[in-house]
């Protein structure tokens, strides 16, 4: 028997790490050939990781939820010897350490800072044996003399002052952050204040209920880390324009009655998209990233746009590419099969990047008015509401029409409020008159 390890994949595109969102397999399972090993997620997407040979798995490289490096180990799994790859060299043929070559810096960074005050920087004169064995003396020490429940907070130069002048710190009361103790509570101990506050006391982590605590990790961690930048970063300005679909809604229904056998279905997201080709033809800086680092906008001469879809693992935003080479019906295929993929999650890296501006719609779900983050780094999206029938008064009565709103937002570093309603416009008399968007 011998020991293959599998270490964490390079993905491409620079990624120097991944976060381990699942293990698909524990210690001790038998695995296969190509069998799912891990689930880890890029900032671009997750992937799964497969075993390169069959055997026992020995042992687990990491925790859900933690980043880990690129060629950092993942899983062992023992192999009978001969078949199959063998174990990698670099990591079985392992030396046992020399007394000379014991960090004993590296250690000391492992420890808590009681422990590691205990430990010299630099010992010559000792072994590598006589080093631990004077470390776990050392800890024994401070495991008995503390008490882990009630543990006092102090700065190293409190705790050598305290130590100097023999003064138990457990019997000082300590009126800094979170109760720890300073040197103002030391002094006042020495002159034997008496006029003692009550020492803060931290909160209860359950008053009323059970609280439940979920990390946040894989595709709902980059979700806040995005908007979190966004957010952080973006001033937002955000416009709201009520759009008449009505005549949209019904060339919508035609087209879709007459091409049922042929085409796929049209829903009123293919025509947003041409309509936002049109407006971005016009004003191009709207299609664009902005590099608030360097001070530079990019302009895009394509027009890719982003579709935020809803999945059971949170949001993700997949890529319809150049969307002016496309039809409204392969504008519609594309977002029925990048939507698939999304829900699935098999959306791979190629569909997630490149998006010059975003298009965020929850359908019936839109509610009336909604304020879409914009897509760091991009400048602009537009949020997509319910349409509902209301009553619009065209000069001599009131009618019933189909109307929705467009909640649209935009860098207000770079694109001012007069520029962002033009591009709203834009959009308005292009859905108004939809007939112009079919090629």
């Amino acid at each position: 028997m011998s020991l293959h390890t599998i270490k964490l994949p390079d993905v491409g595109e620079g990624i120097a790490e991944a976060e381990l969102v699942e293990w698909s397999v524990a210690v001790g399972d038998e695995v296969s050939e190509d069998d799912v090993l891990a689930i880890v997620m890029t900032d671009k997407a997750a992937i799964e990781v497969s075993s390169s040979v069959s055997g026992k798995v020995m042992s687990l490289g990491g925790e859900v939820g933690e980043v880990m490096a690129i060629g950092s180990l993942l899983v062992e799994i023992e192999i009978v010897a001969g078949e199959g790859v063998g174990p990698d060299d670099d990591d079985l043929q392992k030396e046992e350490l020399k007394p000379d070559a014991v960090d004993v810096n590296f250690s000391k960074e492992k420890l808590t800072e009681e422990e590691a005050a205990v430990i010299p920087t630099v010992v010559k004169e000792e072994s590598a044996q006589e080093l631990l064995e004077r470390y776990d003396e050392n800890v024994k020490t401070l495991n008995v003399t503390s008490t882990p429940h009630d543990k006092v907070l102090a700065s190293p130069a409190v705790r050598a002052r305290a130590k100097r002048l023999d003064i138990d710190l457990g019997g000082v009361p300590g009126f800094g952050p979170l109760g720890r103790i300073r040197h103002e509570d030391l002094d006042d101990y020495l002159l034997g204040n008496k006029d003692f506050k009550i020492k803060p006391q931290m909160p209860s982590r359950q008053s009323e209920g059970d609280v439940t605590e979920v990390k946040v990790i894989g595709m709902r961690r980059k979700i806040a880390e995005q908007m979190a930048l966004s957010k952080s970063r973006i001033p937002h300005i955000t416009l709201v324009e009520e759009i008449d679909v009505t005549a949209l809604e019904e060339f919508r229904a035609a087209l879709n009655e007459k091409y049922s056998s042929v085409r796929p279905k049209l829903t009123v997201l293919p025509f947003l998209m041409k309509a936002m080709v049109e407006a971005l033809h016009e004003q191009p800086q709207f299609n664009a990233h902005y590099d608030d680092e360097h001070g530079v906008i990019r302009q895009n001469s394509l027009v890719s746009i982003g579709i935020a879809a809803q999945t059971d693992n949170g949001l993700t935003v997949p890529v319809v590419s150049d969307v002016a080479s496309r039809s409204l019906w392969n504008c519609a295929e594309e977002i029925v099969r990048l939507s698939t993929l999304a829900r699935d999650g098999k959306i791979g890296v190629q569909d997630l990047g490149g998006g010059t501006i975003t298009l965020s719609s929850l359908g019936s779900l839109g509610g009336i008015v909604s304020t879409p983050i914009i897509n760091h780094p991009e400048v602009a999206i537009v949020g997509v509401n319910k349409i509902a029938m209301r009553p619009i008064w065209d000069g001599e009565v009131f009618k019933p029409r189909k109307v929705m709103n467009l909640s649209s937002g935009f860098d207000h570093r770079i694109i001012d409020g007069f520029d962002a309603a033009v591009f709203v416009q834009k959009l308005k008399t292009c859905l108004e008159a939809p007939y112009s968007l079919v090629d």
